[in-house]
């Protein structure tokens, strides 16, 4: 573990600190530390940055109830920048956006950026808009029997696959399983953020189960 002594500070007594999501791994907010801050940040388990426009302390979300709880904090190799990866209670951004990074500049025509939280988005809009020939609106049309239906056809689709010892065959079947569960996700108003927390949760759970058999 570093010391704070060990981290460089500018010569106006600020680190940057890029603010990271533990869940999705999305950059919220790019905001600066100086050695007060960080040091509230780590007795408190919440962030707060010094503000460079108000030049005061800022603990995040004092005002909004947007807290953001920190996992961990980790320094570059210079020792002259922050990454804060962190559990949020609301909104990154002050304008209530997820993320301060929601405004694109540049994007390759050749190379596309995939996410399981961006095909969430898309399937969303599908069932809001229902267009036309899109079988994903086929399947909100008919409901969630239908939905269920194919659920449980791609499950068997993935055992036959795995028992078959077939790899790439059972690797399109997850895919297909995944895509419809998420349809069920949207269709039963779960999110990912549901699923992540239930996920993490059962993480320590059985991270204390182990800990218990080797006593």
């Amino acid at each position: 573990m570093l010391n704070i002594d060990e981290l460089k500070f500018d010569e106006k007594g600020l680190i940057p600190a890029i603010v990271v999501d533990a869940y999705t791994k999305k950059v919220l907010t790019l905001a600066y530390m100086n050695r007060e801050s960080l040091q509230i940040s780590m007795e408190k388990g919440l962030t707060c940055f010094w503000s460079r426009s108000r030049q005061e302390l800022w603990l995040k979300g004092e005002t909004s109830g947007n807290y953001q709880h920190i996992v961990s904090i980790t320094a570059d190799c210079d020792g002259d920048a922050l990454v804060v990866v962190v559990e949020k209670d609301g909104p990154a951004c002050h304008k209530g956006t997820d993320s301060c990074f929601e405004y694109p500049v540049w994007q390759s025509e050749e190379l596309h950026e995939f996410s399981i939280d961006g095909l969430m988005e898309l399937l969303k809009g599908r069932k809001e808009e229902m267009p036309e020939g899109s079988y994903t609106s086929y399947l909100f049309e008919k409901g969630l029997d239908k939905i269920l239906k194919k659920v449980g056809e791609e499950c068997t689709e993935v055992i036959i696959a795995g028992k078959a010892e077939d790899k790439k065959e059972t690797i399109y079947e997850i895919a297909d399983l995944a895509y419809h569960v998420l349809v069920l996700m949207v269709e039963s108003g779960i999110s990912l953020e549901d699923v992540r927390k239930e996920l993490a949760s059962r993480h320590i759970i059985d991270h204390k189960v182990k800990q218990e058999k080797m006593t």
